[in-house]
């Protein structure tokens, strides 16, 4: 009985594994060529998108993820291959507010604030991407954050109807981002779970232009 648990129990952990691989995959071979590290390289696009993310770790150190989105997002603004930036966060209280966070951070690194639009109900990357193309009313984006998240983020709008790349911020040490690493297997395959369920944004809410 014990033989034919443990074998059960193997299979399941196979079964598991090569799904995460699988999902992996796709996510990664759909977004190949369409990430770019080089500011000179990268296809101008009218907007940019920033993903949220905490600016502080829960320790109260600088978040490095979130200094390194900063950078991208000035960096992309300074060479003229944005005009706009979307901030899209979570802002689940009063006492959280990534979007206003990003935007304060923006404006101090130099970028006007009235090119920088806020997108408060970016709870998830799947909210972020959705809500850029059915509540902002873009048909192309340019997406910021670390080359991990943008691959998931290009895969999701390609779903969605929304032509997104990417610019990859700097990514934080292996040692360092590895409990971000595995978390980000795991949501690679929590995208083709929303797939299959239809999940929906959190909140919908007034279409608004950006311009």
């Amino acid at each position: 009985m014990l033989k034919k648990i443990l074998k059960i129990s193997g299979l399941l952990l196979l079964a598991l594994i090569l799904i995460i691989f699988a999902c992996n995959s796709i996510i990664s071979s759909t977004a190949e060529d369409k990430t770019y590290s080089d500011v000179a390289l990268i296809p101008a696009n009218r907007v940019g998108l920033v993903l949220g993310t905490s600016n502080r770790l829960t320790n109260g150190s600088p978040n490095p993820y979130y200094t390194y989105r900063i950078n991208a997002t000035k960096a992309l603004y300074n060479a003229g291959k944005i005009k706009f930036i979307l901030v899209s966060g979570d802002n689940g209280s009063i006492y959280y507010n990534e979007p206003d966070t990003f935007k304060k951070d923006l404006v101090k690194a130099g970028i006007p604030e009235e090119v920088i639009f806020l997108d408060y109900a970016g709870f998830r990357t799947l909210d972020s991407m959705f809500r850029a193309k059915f509540i902002f009313g873009l048909d192309d984006v340019t997406v910021i954050s670390q080359k991990f998240h943008n691959e998931r983020a290009i895969y999701i709008a390609k779903q969605k109807g929304l032509k997104a790349i990417g610019f990859n911020a700097k990514d934080v040490s292996t040692a360092q981002g590895l409990k971000v690493q595995i978390r980000e297997y795991l949501a690679r395959v929590k995208v083709f779970i929303d797939m299959i369920l239809n999940t929906q944004p959190k909140f919908y809410g007034t279409p608004i232009e950006i311009k």
